[in-house]
């Protein structure tokens, strides 16, 4: 019997080996398991590679995925261009990605676009923008039953009102939302979602809460991948464990520096970025100016976009105060 492999892309040298439309389909689905599983220069490679070779038209894709894959890719290249330090690009293609996802007759593939553009404006922080992408979600997924993106957009709208001030309506939310995605079962925005709820506990002071989801939310990251939220969720922990009674800046620290570890391996700047400013800012309280300043002022500067966005201009503030 001979036997079958798998075609093999060498992402890692950045070249693509074929331009055919199977072999899109599977770079657009290669970049995505690499983008979850937190590769992200492969990643990236893959999925413009997607773009660059698939048809305008979503149809083919369509027909073999059940939405299009095309645009899938795109969704995914902005959060991977988000976590690789490229703010005003990735939004950019998010906004692209959901302007060509209008343009198809497909309303799954619609809401997957929005759900995903959404989920980077939250990161950079537009909540404008991420409100009227959900706003357009709802309505698309009442009117076709979708009933999985109804919840995730509930889940996401909670996050927002926690970031606004209203913690408690935040955390209603999400439970909500996330209870339908477990019952679906949809699991696949489920951890963003978790780290979003645990910042709402945190918010109420139910650290007990909030510490149990985290610890849960990483075992299952490295149980079953999810992989590009860890370097997150590790300095989400760090952050509670100085917020609970009788912190150990100690312990907190350690986590910081597991998170900035993994943030370098993966090549997610923006999450090494967010880490480092809370690690300076450990620092500074203890004193260690000279240090925070070593740390954060280099990553700052690797940022060429995106001085508007929220965590750059507490890098800049924090820098300014350790001079």
């Amino acid at each position: 019997m001979t036997a079958i492999t798998a075609p093999r892309f060498d992402y890692g040298a950045n070249r693509v080996k074929t331009k055919s439309r199977p072999f899109t389909r599977a770079h657009s689905l290669m970049g995505i398991s690499l983008h979850l599983n937190g590769e992200l220069g492969r990643a990236q490679t893959a999925l413009e590679a997607a773009l660059r070779y698939g048809p305008r038209s979503g149809r083919s894709t369509t027909n073999y995925l059940g939405f299009d894959g095309r645009i899938l890719a795109g969704a995914i290249l902005a959060r991977t261009l988000w976590l690789r330090g490229h703010p005003d690009r990735a939004v950019e293609r998010a906004l692209l990605t959901t302007e060509d996802a209008e343009t198809l007759d497909h309303p799954l593939t619609l809401s997957i676009a929005l759900v995903w553009a959404a989920s980077v404006f939250l990161w950079i922080g537009d909540l404008d923008r991420a409100n009227a992408h959900f706003d357009r979600l709802f309505a698309l997924a009442e009117l076709h039953s979708l009933g999985p993106y109804l919840a995730v957009g509930r889940g996401f709208q909670g996050e927002i009102a926690i970031r606004q001030g209203d913690a408690d309506k935040g955390i209603r939310s999400l439970q909500f939302g996330l209870a339908e995605l477990h019952a679906a079962p949809y699991e696949l925005l489920t951890t963003p979602l978790n780290i979003a709820l645990v910042q709402g506990l945190a918010a109420t002071r139910r650290l007990a809460e909030a510490r149990t989801l985290i610890d849960e939310t990483i075992q299952s990251v490295e149980a079953n991948g999810d992989l590009c939220y860890k370097p997150e969720l590790l300095r989400v922990k760090g952050n509670l464990v100085l917020a609970t009674p009788g912190p150990s800046a100690n312990e907190a620290e350690a986590y910081f520096t597991r998170s900035l570890e993994l943030s370098r391996r993966q090549g997610a700047r923006a999450w090494e970025l967010r880490t480092a400013i809370d690690l300076a800012a450990l620092l500074a309280a203890r004193g260690e100016r000279e240090p925070a300043r070593e740390l954060l002022q280099p990553l700052f500067e690797h940022f060429a976009e995106g001085s508007d966005t929220p965590d750059l201009k507490s890098a800049a503030r924090l820098l300014a105060t350790v001079g």
